[in-house]
């Protein structure tokens, strides 16, 4: 029987129960041990939290099946009527409470924005908008009609080398991890979590530069890429072709280019929307039918279960047409996912590395 996996609770989730929490002591002259965040849905979660000192509390994110690097972050709050001093530079994210004002700042661990294309504007907390709407929703009937002027700093245990496993620093998230979640649960579902996050970085590319957007797939992918384009254009993708191929759908730009190695090429030659190898693995008798049909050399009836296998079986001198082919049929088939998507571009680029050779293929939308 296979074990069910456990959700659990989002950063942003926790990061309202601290600041909730703060806010029953100042209004309600309560400390809680424990208390419920109403999340988006209505759905309710019970969250632990711990008085630090007066009107600062700290709760740690829990644990759950995902691919989660903030599993066991401690997350703080604390509620002060001062200015906060000594913090990165930012401007604080004003949420109205009923008659009083909270500004809300990243404090140590907690990333500010400093690019355009993510959901917060550069230069705030990088607390996501579904969290900051929790915080406010589950704080009105706490402050009531009290007119007050407040200030909540949130900071992470750690934060700053947590956000490291992260792609914070490349999509200008700096300082610490984002204070993220759409639902306030966290769903077992790492490959939901990957797909965002190439969404994420895909939107900020398109806010750097829409003329081009680089696909990597692989560690040596992703060192080509950044000798010949700047960073900030570059989304790793892992495996997810076609899933991160759907996410470029609400942009306009005007070239997609993606790089990888001559065995992924040969997957997406072969129609893998993903490459990871829990989804199949090359068909070699179609390689075969393709070197003898396109490049005119006879295999024979050798069986291979790699792609080096065939290569170090195929002559050298057909090594280059053979990468070429496979960049050929990729492109083609690239085009015809984005054409299945309604994604428009002018031009697509596939870069095979293979050894010490790369090898390029262009369509042009208009040909």
């Amino acid at each position: 029987m296979q074990k069910k996996l456990r959700s659990g609770y989002t950063t942003g989730t926790h990061a309202t129960a601290v600041l909730v929490a703060c806010l029953v002591e100042q209004f309600k002259h309560n400390v809680l041990d424990t208390l419920e965040v109403v999340l988006p849905k209505e759905k309710v979660a019970t969250i632990e939290v711990t008085q630090e000192k007066a009107l600062e509390f700290s709760t740690i994110k829990g644990d759950n099946d995902d691919i989660d690097v903030t599993k066991g972050a401690k997350i703080f709050c604390n509620l002060q009527k001062e200015i906060p001093q000594n913090l990165q530079e930012q401007t604080p994210t004003l949420l109205q409470l009923n008659k009083s004002t909270l500004y809300i700042w990243a404090g140590d661990g907690v990333g500010v924005v400093t690019k355009k294309g993510l959901k917060i504007t550069p230069n705030h907390p990088a607390i996501n908008p579904t969290p900051l709407e929790m915080m406010q929703e589950n704080s009105l009937s706490i402050v009531g009609d009290a007119q007050s002027i407040f200030h909540a700093i949130f900071r992470v245990e750690n934060g700053e080398k947590i956000a490291k496993d992260t792609a914070n620093a490349k999509v200008g998230v700096l300082g610490g991890i984002s204070i993220l979640g759409t639902r306030g649960i966290v769903k077992p579902v790492s490959t939901s979590a990957y797909i965002d996050s190439i969404e994420t970085e895909i939107d900020v590319a398109a806010a750097f530069d829409d003329n081009v957007v680089v696909f990597t797939l692989g560690n040596t992918a992703v060192d080509f890429a950044k000798e010949h384009y700047d960073e900030t254009s570059i989304v790793e993708i892992g495996n997810f072709v076609y899933d991160a191929s759907a996410r470029l759908k609400k942009h306009s730009f005007k070239k997609v280019v993606f790089i990888t190695s001559v065995a992924k090429m040969t997957k997406v030659a072969q129609g893998f929307k993903n490459t990871h190898n829990k989804f199949g693995t090359i068909d070699f008798n179609e390689v075969k039918n393709w070197i003898q049909n396109d490049l005119g050399f006879d295999l024979g009836e050798e069986e291979f279960v790699t792609l080096k296998g065939v290569l170090e079986t195929l002559p050298k001198e057909y090594h280059d047409d053979f990468v070429q082919l496979m960049t050929k049929k990729s492109v083609e088939q690239f085009h015809l996912w984005l054409v299945e998507l309604g994604v428009e571009v002018d031009e697509i680029e596939l870069i095979t590395l293979a050894q010490k050779m790369q090898c390029a293929v262009s369509m042009k939308e208009k040909e």
